[in-house]
């Protein structure tokens, strides 16, 4: 079973953070719930279909943007955790930070919840659904 840490590691890496649609596809398959729900500031995406889709959008419009975990993640009971990042271009200050919460079950990603930390991404338009 895969703990929460490395949930929450591998979805900000490995899918929002990843460019590949393919490699991402891949992890979603192995972290993600066919049925899992992400909900962000813009909208609720259901499935993982729907998911590794908005994160390609999401990653489409800031291709060289790094996201960087600025705390260790939190675990409750390994059924939920959160952690803080913070993303931008490399070598300059970050442009947005966000926290990610995630609910668990049998060891995979059931929702997750991103709230952007002070100012939503100043960055971003609306992201299109």
């Amino acid at each position: 079973m895969v703990d929460i840490a490395t949930l929450l590691e591998r979805n900000l890496h490995s899918i929002f953070g990843e460019g590949d649609e393919a490699l991402r596809r891949t992890v979603a398959e192995e972290i993600f719930h066919e049925d899992a729900v992400f909900v962000e500031p813009h909208g609720t995406y259901r499935g993982r279909e729907e998911i590794v889709r908005i994160a390609g959008v999401i990653r489409a419009m800031h291709p060289e943007f790094k996201y960087t975990p600025i705390a260790p993640a939190e675990v409750l009971h390994e059924e939920a955790g959160r952690m803080r990042w913070v993303s931008g271009s490399p070598g300059k200050a970050p442009s947005y930070a966000g926290t990610d919460f995630i609910v668990a079950r049998d060891g995979r990603i059931a929702a997750i919840y991103l709230f952007f930390d002070g100012q939503p991404d100043p960055t971003s338009p609306p992201i299109p659904a």
